[in-house]
């Protein structure tokens, strides 16, 4: 039995010095290799005494338990965001991702997740500090045996080191715990860059002192609506096996919105986050500034900072509001937005079932809109803002299209629910998740166009994109960090003002449609649609 704890012991530290921190670089060679930390802690812990040792071996254990639970949430970042986690500012994540758990699938699983985490962050520290204190007795009982093997295998690290010799594609000579402390520290004096830079950036505001009455002046009388579609991304047009399914999509919505008298032009944006953090992205898109994480998005939505939203705001031109049925507490940056009004998740008038994540269908928010705002006569013109959130994973069950005049308050969709496929069903194989998420773009982006054909006027004007990439399980970690957007208009004076940007006729952007960054839309179409820039 001592054997087996002394091996189990040398194979967990073993593990904590040699996983890599992105499971795509994860394989049986990643354990082959000779870590630096390893020989150099082993000759420290010889030269000791024994109390000192024992401190010496404590501090280890805690400290390679910290590393490992940090490699795990590198992991997870990865696999959900494509970057590494930052110790600085991504714990507040934490909150939305028992959100995310207990929004999709139930209270008691969330309460299960987090109590599994609190286990295993207790159980890697306890059992990497005893690990390391069993392996630092064995090493004091054999000191001459250690003493030749930590000679031999750190003669031989700084040969391949020298040599550059690879396992698999991985040095040899491994050094992963240093360079992941070496890669975060970083990372913090990165993210306290950004900072200053977003500070400086937001400082510079072309239009902050642009008189109401010199606002907007292209688009007076107009309803504009912006609609974020939740997860649309360039792969959904160019992954082979999404890319025909949507390409139908955008191609048959084209020619509807032309038999209705509408005109569109599309490109890509270039979003700030990747499989998640929407808001990050709609604030960037927003503001004109480079949003990545929640410190930059606090700090800009608690300021006096003009978004594209509330430029429409200070002109009085327009009624403001939001839809946001994924929103279900408070959220004060409506304030920050300008909106008149938000209708949220409580005030829809819902009374259906939720579809995974989604607390709404989106052919249920765009028909609510039509009920409470746009189809009210002799109202002032609207600027709307509104958030399809049907296309949010898990991507399981999916709402499916019906007739608009059976929507009703949404009771509706609880015989549909019943119908779709479960979470567990679809997440067993990526392609069917890339199936379904494909089919949840086709349903949100065809609704929408279903929304300005049925009820759209001469003086309809939309702006729809996506807010960022899915998840790497459906992008392959492939496609960057663009997303599709498209211009729909009645009026062919308001494409006439953005001739000069390039984008292509219809709702799909071709491989060489323009790529803007998210934050240069806000100035160029304020700039297009007759703002007057500060001198």
């Amino acid at each position: 039995m001592s054997r087996v704890l002394t091996v189990l012991s040398a194979l967990l530290v073993l593990t904590a010095l040699l996983l890599p921190n992105d499971l795509s670089r994860l394989s049986p060679a990643s354990f082959g290799r000779i870590p630096a930390e390893g020989v150099l802690a082993a000759v420290l812990l010889l030269v000791l005494p024994p109390r000192p040792r024992r401190i010496a071996a404590v501090v280890i254990g805690l400290g390679l338990g910290l590393l490992t639970l940090l490699n795990f949430l590198d992991m997870g970042f990865y696999a959900n965001f494509d970057r590494p986690f930052d110790v600085r500012l991504d714990w507040v994540l934490f909150d939305d991702g028992e959100a995310f758990v207990r929004d999709s699938v139930g209270g008691a699983a969330a309460i299960g997740a987090v109590i599994g985490v609190v286990v295993l962050v207790i159980a890697v520290l306890v059992l990497m500090t005893l690990a390391v204190l069993r392996l630092s007795g064995l090493l004091a009982r054999h000191r001459a045996v250690t003493f030749r093997t930590s000679a031999v295998l750190g003669t031989a690290w700084i040969a391949c080191a020298a040599l550059g010799a690879q396992l698999a594609g991985a040095p040899v000579a491994a050094r992963n715990a240093a360079a992941l402390v070496d890669h975060h520290v970083k990372l913090v004096g990165e993210s306290w860059r950004d900072q200053r830079e977003l500070s400086n950036a937001a400082a510079k505001d072309n239009f902050k002192d642009t008189p109401p009455d010199q606002l907007l002046t292209g688009l007076r009388g107009k309803d504009v609506i912006f609609a974020f579609i939740e997860s649309y991304g360039r792969n959904a047009l160019e992954e082979p096996q999404t890319s025909s399914e949507i390409g139908a999509m955008l191609a048959d919505g084209t020619e509807r919105l032309r038999q209705a008298g509408f005109s569109s032009r599309s490109a890509f944006l270039t979003s700030p986050t990747y499989g998640g953090g929407s808001w990050l992205a709609h604030s960037t898109f927003n503001t004109g500034l480079w949003i990545k994480n929640q410190q930059g998005y606090e700090s800009i939505t608690t300021s006096d900072r003009m978004s594209l939203t509330s430029a429409f705001e200070r002109t009085g031109a327009w009624r403001t509001v939001g839809i946001m049925p994924g929103v279900t507490e408070s959220w004060p940056e409506g304030k920050f937005y300008g909106l008149d009004h938000v209708y949220d998740s409580h005030h829809l008038g819902y009374q259906g079932p939720k579809f995974g994540w989604s607390p709404i269908p989106d052919q249920y928010s765009l028909s609510a809109f039509e009920r409470l705002e746009h189809g009210k006569k002799d109202r002032e013109p609207l600027m709307a803002e509104i958030i399809l959130v049907s296309s949010h994973n898990p991507w399981a069950p999916l709402p499916k299209t019906i007739g608009w005049d059976q929507v009703g308050d949404g009771s509706v969709y609880e015989g549909i629910k019943a119908q779709g496929k479960t979470r567990a069903e679809v997440w067993k194989d990526p392609k069917l998740v890339r199936a379904e998420y494909a089919h949840s773009v086709e349903y949100s982006v065809s609704n929408l166009v279903d929304y300005v054909t049925k009820y759209g006027d001469k003086n309809t004007v939309l702006v729809f994109l996506g807010d960022h990439q899915p998840v790497p399980t459906v992008t392959h970690n492939g496609f960057g960090r663009d997303v599709p957007i498209a211009l729909v208009a009645h009026d062919p004076k308001v494409l006439d003002r953005m001739a000069g940007w390039g984008w292509q006729d219809g709702l799909e952007p071709g491989a060489g449609a323009p790529v803007w960054r998210m934050d240069q839309f806000r100035d160029r179409f304020l700039s297009a649609y007759g703002s007057t820039p500060t001198p």
